[in-house]
Formats: structure tokens, sequence, C-alpha cells
């Protein structure tokens, strides 16, 4: 034992000495790429920037651990870089273990805890230009990591020695490369600076952010390991960009409202460290810092906005953007308030060094998001024992309060409308790190309710209690003086004002009170069961409940069996449902087992009680202008169940004859005006924020603007009367009616914000579950309702029998998460129609079916939709 405590010390001592040497012989960034990251009308590509970062490795002395947590979703590493002293270094396995026993100790003894609170470190993750188009923090990680290797001052050491510094230098590598390439391309042309015409991701560009709660996309599931399970860091910082013409970096602390039941503690120390970072900024000469301001502690469920209920201090900081790489000047008179705590753009306690205006560098991005980034280590190293202390406290702290609450235990009981679903989302609540148990026999709760064995609980007597109501609970969002302006009109959350996730996929979770007396063990997965197959003489049915039972027709289409669905319920045969001949044994057994489906036996099937499926042919509308990310996650969800979908642009769609070639055309959220070209879409040029190069039409190559005009509408008609399908989505659903000559009304569009107001919030509908376009499905459910989606009143006329309504809004009490303002505009109006309309139709959904691919509850809505 002495020999081996002898050895690890000289193991230690050595690499403390070439990291000491190795400092020598660093690779600067400069040398590397040649040029000053940051320098005007440069940037560098991330497969240099990969490569890079393995010369710093091995330069390191043992100070740098760069790790490929494996391909994007286009096939290009995903980096997670480990900077700490050569010490920690080499017992970096022991310090990782004891810091997941810190944030959630369970029943490790005090003594315990003070030991790793005297010796451990802190981890801090720091991830860069997760929205492509934002490109400062992926230029400025390399010069971060350079310096923590490079420099021999005290605090850098400091740092060093007392912290974990874990760097995602690009959350987005795929679009890095697709921005850079644009940027150079453009380079020297009127485009320059102009954004990237498409989704900077294969599926969900801007969206990516936006992708935490259920880790859909390769990247997404990178970082929710890293975050939620595998380091659970104390500390979360994700650098972003926002417009040009306000403050020129946004800093922590969030600015007002904040969501519930987050640990008191957590909200101080985040304005803790953006108190450093603002004070940095001003100590470097760095005019423009602003924080408590502008982005509100209630946003989406984003990795920076998810993390501090996991009790991690989740920060994100926003700087100004340039025209990608290229300066942009700004006249004074352009600097703008209008944000949460900025009014005007002027002189405050949180903004007290305006930027004056003039030319604004990529560089200057570059340095004041470093600045941001040493602030918040240093704040860690100089106060390491208070911030893991305080990691501990905050467990406690939610674990109390959990057990406090009036119904400490929520069951997922085996009993779901789609079992199968239920089951994935106790795998994404596994994914979050949550403590789940299952019931080994079935037991009965305090309140006489009784469940099967194989029923979930969740127990709030747990760190994590405040994600598990975030994402369990009902919720509502404050309709107060922080959520109206000066006149009393609302004011947009960021993004939606709800993230029940029970609620979006259609799952029945039980709030239960009183202790549970349940014999469970804690599970680690939640594998998805195979469905059983039991063959009859009439062949195999299987259920419309089942958003899976969509991917089995598929799947069996695929492999040439024919799928019919059930017109008429009779003995054994439920209307809706669907049905197989006998035979093909195998491979419906192989799809069970893929899909989780049951396949049930048939004795006998009346004859004309069924039709035979055909596997149709869809087009998914696509434009530029920085893309559409309902179209990316709705070409994601038909890949992910097997639809055979092809991508439609305006030069197909123009040409005509489109029965050739389509069966389906799906046109995902998107206004009248960007569709046909009469304006830019709201969202073009997303990424670069507001007010960025790239929002009109004329900033891009003439190959790369949209819209299909009259010819497209001439076009989209024909199609119809033929016998085509047009199924429009949210928004685009006001295309239908504007262009095609769908007879409704969207009956909210020209409603004040004070008489109609509902930002992203679960609403009650009544569904016609009798209707071929709504089978599977109950007929009460939860619709995502968007602000500016559109409800619809058929207007009178000689075809009203041509027109049915598949799913209305309740007639009253209608919200069930979120915030809903002058519900009796919209009680027991329409929410999605079909029309038929020549040999053809056009189906109308006005909310969300398949927001973010998270909306599990209504997807059967879209892909009924998708059947013939």
């Amino acid at each position: 034992m002495r020999l081996t405590r002898v050895l690890s010390v000289f193991l230690v001592l050595s690499a403390m000495c070439s990291a000491v040497s190795a400092a020598q012989t660093i690779t600067t960034p400069e040398k590397f790429f040649g040029f000053q990251l940051g320098t005007d009308r440069k940037m560098a590509r991330w497969d240099k920037i990969v490569e890079y970062y393995g010369v710093l490795e091995k330069e390191s002395g043992g100070r740098m651990k760069v790790i490929n947590m494996g391909p994007t979703e286009n096939g290009n590493p995903f980096l997670m870089v480990i900077i700490t002293s050569a010490k920690n270094m080499a017992n970096l396995e022991a310090i990782k273990k004891a810091n997941l026993t810190l944030v959630n100790p369970h029943d490790t003894p005090e003594v315990e805890i003070k030991k790793i609170i005297a010796t451990g470190k802190v981890v801090i993750v720091q991830s860069m230009s997760m929205h492509a188009t934002e490109i400062g923090g992926t230029q400025m990680a390399p010069e971060l990591a350079y310096d923590m290797l490079a420099r021999k001052d005290e605090d850098t050491q400091r740092i060093l020695d007392n912290v974990v510094m874990i760097e995602v230098p690009c959350f987005n590598p795929d679009g890095e490369l697709m921005v850079t390439d644009w940027y150079n391309k453009t380079l020297g042309t009127p485009y320059e600076g102009s954004n990237y015409p498409s989704l900077y991701a294969k599926y969900i560009g801007h969206d990516d952010n936006r992708d935490a709660l259920l880790s859909s996309m390769r990247e997404s599931q990178y970082m929710a390991s890293l975050l939620f399970t595998g380091w659970r860091p104390e500390v979360y910082v994700d650098h972003h960009q926002q417009g040009s013409y306000g403050s020129r970096i946004s800093l922590p602390p969030y600015a007002e409202p904040i969501r519930p039941y987050g640990d008191p503690l957590m909200w101080r120390e985040i304005a803790w460290y953006g108190a450093q970072m603002a004070y940095k900024e001003t100590e470097a000469g760095l005019t423009g810092a602003i924080n408590n301001a502008v982005y509100s502690g209630w946003g989406h469920f984003g990795f920076h906005w998810i993390t501090p209920f996991h009790n991690i201090d989740g920060m994100l900081t926003e700087s100004a953007s340039a025209k990608l790489a290229t300066p942009m000047y700004i006249l004074p008179e352009q600097l703008q308030g209008g944000a949460r705590n900025l009014p005007k753009y002027e002189a405050e306690t949180i903004f007290p060094d305006p930027w004056p205006g003039g030319w604004w560098h990529l560089r200057q991005i570059v340095e004041m998001q470093k600045v941001a980034a040493w602030a918040a280590m240093d704040v860690a190293a100089r106060n390491r024992e208070t911030v893991l202390a305080n990691a501990y406290q905050k467990a406690k702290n939610q674990t109390a309060r959990g057990a406090a609450a009036d119904t400490p235990n929520y069951v997922i009981p085996t009993i779901q409308q789609d079992p199968v679903t239920a089951n994935f989302m106790i795998q994404k609540l596994l994914v979050q790190g949550i403590d789940i148990q299952k019931a080994a026999k079935s037991f009965t709760s305090a309140d006489g309710h009784s469940y099967e064995a194989g029923s979930y609980i969740i127990s709030l007597a747990q760190p994590k209690m405040g994600l598990i109501r975030n994402l369990l609970d009902r919720n509502f969002f404050p309709d107060n003086d922080w959520t109206r302006d000066k006149n009393g009109d609302p004011i947009r959350p960021y993004d939606l004002s709800t993230d029940e996730l029970n609620e979006f996929m259609g799952v029945r979770v039980d709030h239960v009170a009183g202790p549970l007396k349940a014999e469970t063990v804690l599970i680690s997965e939640a594998p998805l069961p195979p469905g059983k197959v039991a063959a009859g003489k009439g062949g195999y049915t299987f259920s419309a409940k089942l958003d899976n039972s969509f991917l089995a027709v598929n799947q069996l289409q695929l492999k040439g069996i024919i799928v019919s669905r059930i017109d008429k319920s009779s003995d054994g045969l439920t209307q809706g449902d669907f049905l197989v001949s006998a035979g093909s044994e195998a491979e419906i057994k192989t799809v069970a087992a893929a899909t989780g489906v049951d396949f049930n036996p048939v004795a006998f099937v009346p004859a004309g009680s069924t039709h035979a499926l055909k596997r149709l042919r869809i087009g998914l509308y696509q434009h530029y202008y920085g893309g559409n990310v309902d179209e990316g996650w709705t070409r994601w969800l038909l890949e992910r169940w097997g639809y055979d979908s092809v991508t439609l642009m305006d030069p197909e769609l123009k040409k005509g004859d489109l029965n050739i070639k389509f069966d389906v055309i799906l046109f995902p959220d998107d206004n009248t005006a960007s569709l046909t070209g009469e304006a830019a879409p709201a969202g073009a040029g997303r990424g670069g924020g507001e007010g960025g190069f790239g929002r009109n039409p004329m900033d891009y190559p003439p190959e790369y603007r949209s819209g299909f005009g009259e010819e497209g509408v001439t076009a989209l008609k024909s199609f119809v009367q033929k016998g085509g399908t047009i199924v429009t989505l949210g928004t685009a659903s006001d295309f239908a009616i504007d262009k095609l000559g769908v007879r409704a009304r969207n009956i909210v569009a020209s409603l004040p914000s004070k008489q109609f107001w509902c930002p992203g919030s679960t609403l009650k509908v009544s569904v016609d579950s009798n209707s071929p376009y709504a089978y599977g499905m109950p007929k009460d459910a939860l619709a995502l309702y968007l602000s500016g989606d559109p409800v619809f009143q058929v207007a009178p006329s000689n075809s009203n029998e041509r027109y049915s309504v598949i799913v209305s809004y309740q007639d009253r009490d209608i919200l069930q998460s979120g915030w809903l303002v002058g519900e009796g505009n919209i009680t027991g109006k329409a929410a999605m129609i079909a029309v038929e309309m020549g040999k053809g139709k056009v189906i109308l959904i006005g909310f969300r079916t398949q927001h973010r691919a998270q909306t599990y509850g209504t997807f059967k809505l879209l892909f009924n939709s998708l059947e013939n």
C-alpha cells in the first residue's frame, strides 16, 4: 500500500511538472488558424476547431481531455472538453462520483457529505453556439481553452485547482459547418453576412434549445446525459447571441417572472454569478452589459431554463450580433430599449454604461463572452466550499419540500389510453435523472384507488422535485404587473407558457395524497415491452389508440403486407382499428417487438366492414429564408414513423400536375404571405436575432428566395379538385381560407390581446372520435394552442354537408395549463375541420398537433389525416 501511494504521488507530480513545461509549447489559436479568432470576415470551421482541440490536448500536460461523445445527426463529432489541473484530471472519476453523491445524497451520512464539501471540486459546464448563426461562442471557445492552459497567473491556477470545467465548444457542429460555408460562399458579394437560407441543422435549426424536454436529436441526447445524469454540474452557462440594436450583452440573473418550485438558493446563486459577470465586463472597459433584464425566468424548457430545476445554476449570456463575421455599423439613434427591465436605451443601475453605437465586430462578441465565461469560473473557484455546500443544501431543501406536499406521490397507472406512449414518457423522465419506482405488486392508495403491478410511482421527496412539478403538475402562467405592460396588454412569454409533459403526451398521472404502501423497485430504464401476437382465423387486429400503431402500419406495408382499416364495429372489431389477414406471422412478430403494439386475434371479418389502406405519397412543403422549424420537426416525425414523404419546394409546386407525384401535400405552420411570397416569413433569419441581416428577401441571392405565388395557388387548387388532400397545420390554415376557397373564418384573427390571449397553453377539447380523422382519440382531450393559431367558424353556404368539425374547444373552463385571456371567444368553436373539394379534401388543424414532436396526445389527428 505504501509503494502504491508513493507511485501515485510520483505520477501526480510528474503530470504537474509536465503541465508547467507544456505552457511554453502550447500552440496559440492565431498560429494554428492563421488569424485571431473573431477577426473581421474570418470564421474557424468546425473540422479545424476539432483538430485544434486535439493539438491542445497533446500539449496540455494532462490538464485537458477531449471526448467525442458521438456523431451528430449529420455524422460530425460532438465534443466534450474537460479542463482542470493535472492532479484533478488524474482523480477525475472520484471527483465525478463525489459530485453525484452531493447533488443526490439519499441517505449518505453527514460526515461523508462534509468530506466531499471539503475536498470536492465545482463542476461547471459551458456550451457555445447552440444556434449556428450565433457564431461568437464557438469562435471564442478555443481561445478560452488556450488561455486556461497557457496562463500562469494566480486566478487561472485557482480555477484549475478548484473547478472542473467542461466545455462544449459547439452545441451544433452541423450548423456551424453550414453557416461557415455559407458565409465564405457569400463573402465579397452583396449577400455577405446574410443568415443561412435553410434550417441550420438536419431537422430543427433554432429549436435545438427547445429539445431539452424530450431530447429527440442526438446532440440533445449527448447534452442531456452530460447535464442531467452523467456529471450533474453545479453551474451551467449557455452562450448565445441576440439582436443587434439593444444591449451588447445580456447577463444573468433572469428578469421576472420566474417559474415556481425552484429552490431560492438557486435564484440567489444565479444573481451572484451574473453580478460578477457584469462587474468584470465593466472592469475590462467593455460597455453595454446589462443583467436582470430582457430574458425572463419563465421561459421554454430549453437547456439553460430547465437546468435550474435540476438544482443547477443554469444561465445564458446573449451577445449582440454582427452580420455573422462581418462588422455592422449601428447609429446611436438606432439603439433601443423596450425589453424587460429596459424600457428605454439609457443608463440604469443594471445598465450603467450603455454602448454609444458605431461599428460592432465579431471580436467584441468573442471578448465579452470570454469575460463572462471566466467570471463564472472565478466565482466558483473563489467560493468552492460554499458552492458545494449549497449544492447539497438545495438537494435537501427540495426533497423536504416534496415530502411536505399535499400530494407527495405521482402515480402513472398501467391503464392508459396509449400505454406505449406512457412507457416512452417514463423513458424520457429517466433521461432527466428523475428517481422512479415501479410497483412489483398491485397496491391501493390511502384514498382507495387501486393500481396494478407495473404502475410507476414518482415521489416528490427527491432533489428534482421542482422539475417534476413543472413537468407533471398543472401550472398557470402569472397574470400580473410583470406580465402586462403599462397599458394592460399581455407581454408575450419567452416561448410557451406551459411545459406539462403528460398533458402534451396524453398520459394519465394521478396525484396521490398520504403515504403509499407499495412494494416497489427503483428503476434505471424502462424498456418497451414487445407487443403480443395472438392469431385468429380472421387475422389480427391492432388498436388505433396507440401512436405506434401507425408506425406498425407503415412497417407492415413496407414488408408488402396489406393493412386494412375497420369501418364498422362488430363482434371483435372496433371502428378505426387496423386489420391484417392471417399469415405473415414472422413479419408481424418482428413489427410487434419493434413497436410494442399488440396484435389480437380475429375470428371473422364481415364483408364490407373494412377497406385496404394505400401507402400515400406525401409532399412536405419547405421554403428558404432560414427555413421553417415546424417543417423540420414534421419531417423528423414523418421519418420516425415511417411515412413516405419527400420535400416539396416552390419550383416543383408551381409546375403543377401535382397528383402525378403526390397524394397528400402537407403545409407546416406558416403564414399566407410567406407561402405565396408576398412577404418574408416572420421567422426569416431567426438565429441571428431580431434586426439581423437576412430578414428581407433581397438579402438573399435570387435562387434562395421563396414564395409560390398565384401559379402555386392555381396548382394546389387543381391538385385538390383532382382528388388530392391538403393538410394545413397551425397558421398555415389561414392560407387554406385565404387562397383555397375554404368557407370558414378565423374568429380570433383580429382580436386585440386584451380580449384574447393564449401563448402556448394546453386547452380542453372535444373530439368526434367517430370521424376517420380522429380514430383512436378519446372524446375529451388536450390540445396545445400557440399564440396566433386560428380558431374556425364555418360560414353558412349551400355546401355545408361538405364540411365537418373534427375537434372543437369545450364549452367552459377550457384552460388546463398556461395562460388564457378571453376564453369565451373560442368556447365551443372549431379547432380542426375537414372540407371536401371536388374529388379531394382540405384538412385544417388550427392548433399544434405535432408541436416539436412532443404533443404525442394529438399525433393521431395528423396521422389519420395522412391515411386514405
